[in-house]
């Protein structure tokens, strides 16, 4: 049940590569913080871990298989703006049909209210908007989740909130976690593990010198 990245090669045209020959292991149940400087690249690389973005080379894979091209992914991504991912035109009920079956359960444990259900996204606030987004993803029944700053606007007692329940859901269902958060302090109550991209990067370059 591994996610893994395995030699991964990705840039834009025109400007330097990004990643070049770069791996990432992540283990059911770890929770990974990526950690690197403004402009690195770390949301490229959640894309490309959920397979939003296909490398130049290299591979990203689950338990060895590669990632579906269609149907359900067992790698969801949650961005850090929620209105960019739904429609503006649709109610959010039926932003939410599209993921298929959510249960009350899930609606109710993310504090999901009836009367949301009916609105459309620019009556709602980013904190309410994530949760849906959160239903979302775990409606997929992922593997992984990868959160690309997924609180950053938000209060901290709305980010509390919602982080409560997401490591507890991944508890439960044994589901690792790739994170990416501004926040030392955040990040020092959620991960179980911290990878340094930047020194990631350093490292393959001086083993390429060798």
């Amino acid at each position: 049940m591994t996610l893994a990245a395995r030699d991964i090669t990705f840039g834009y045209a025109g400007r330097p590569a990004l990643y070049a020959g770069f791996s990432l292991e992540v283990a059911p149940g770890e929770r990974v913080a990526l950690s690197a400087p403004s402009g690195f690249g770390k949301t490229t690389l959640c894309r490309i871990l959920a397979g939003y973005e296909h490398p130049q080379g290299g591979a990203v894979t689950v338990d060895g298989a590669p990632l579906p091209r269609r149907g359900a992914c067992p790698v969801q991504l949650i961005g850090q703006h929620p209105e960019s991912v739904l429609d503006p035109r649709m109610r959010m009920e039926a932003s939410l049909a599209e993921a298929g079956a959510v249960s009350d359960d899930l609606l109710d444990a993310l504090g999901i209210r009836d009367a949301w259900l009916r609105r459309f996204p620019h009556e709602l606030s980013g904190g309410e908007l994530q949760r849906f987004c959160i239903a979302r993803a775990l409606a997929a029944s992922p593997r992984y989740l990868v959160a690309d700053e997924i609180s950053t606007m938000l209060d901290a007692v709305t980010q509390a909130q919602l982080w409560r329940f997401i490591i507890a859901a991944a508890d439960e269902r044994g589901m690792g976690i790739v994170l990416v958060s501004h926040s030392p302090a955040l990040t020092a109550r959620i991960a179980t593990r911290t990878v340094d991209l930047a020194a990631a990067r350093a490292e393959h370059a001086a083993a390429g010198e060798r």
